[in-house]
């Protein structure tokens, strides 16, 4: 190695040095976990919500499917922490007409939720929250079936209303 070499690799060496060192700072303040790790709390504050009284079927099924996910499947907290009051609105988009016989083929079903956390002992607001769901559905000719495939549409939105509704609890929880 030439004198010049060397006068160069000093000062390379150096600032790799102060690099890493400046490296292992930044990344000492990253805090990566899973959100529903064991010993986070989220699993317990999440058994102690209690969800509001619904209005109709669908809401009732968000609700239903909320109470199950949240608790594992165990029920109503008894004595909850928390209270989410829930508001459901369900509406058809979109709906594709046959022009031939002005008959409806297919659309959209969209549940909307509004959604406010509360913690029960102050009454105190933590999170509000809106989310949104969609099911496809496909009408078929025969009046029952058409029924059953709306039923089956409102169900699909329901659970995926009730995860996303989930997700946005727990991670509020987790912080």
């Amino acid at each position: 190695m030439s004198s010049s070499d060397r006068k160069f690799a000093a000062p390379l060496k150096r600032i790799a040095g102060v690099a890493a060192a400046g490296l292992l700072l930044v990344s000492a303040g990253c805090q990566v976990r899973p959100l529903y790790a064991t010993g986070s709390g989220v699993d317990a504050a999440l058994k102690s919500i209690e969800f509001s009284e619904a209005d109709d079927r669908i809401e009732l099924e968000v609700r239903n499917n909320l109470i199950f996910l949240a608790a594992g499947g165990a029920g109503e907290p008894v004595n909850p922490e928390y209270e989410v009051d829930l508001k459901v609105k369900t509406r058809n988009v979109g709906v594709l007409v046959d022009s031939s016989s002005d008959q409806e083929r297919a659309g959209r079903l969209v549940l909307k939720a509004d959604f406010t956390l509360t913690r029960k002992s102050t009454g105190e607001v933590l999170k509000t929250g809106h989310r949104s769901a969609v099911a496809l559905v496909d009408f078929n000719t025969q009046e029952y079936a058409k029924i059953r495939a709306t039923r089956d549409a409102e169900n699909r939105a329901a659970r995926e209303l009730a995860e996303l509704i989930r997700a946005d609890l727990a991670a509020w929880l987790g912080r």
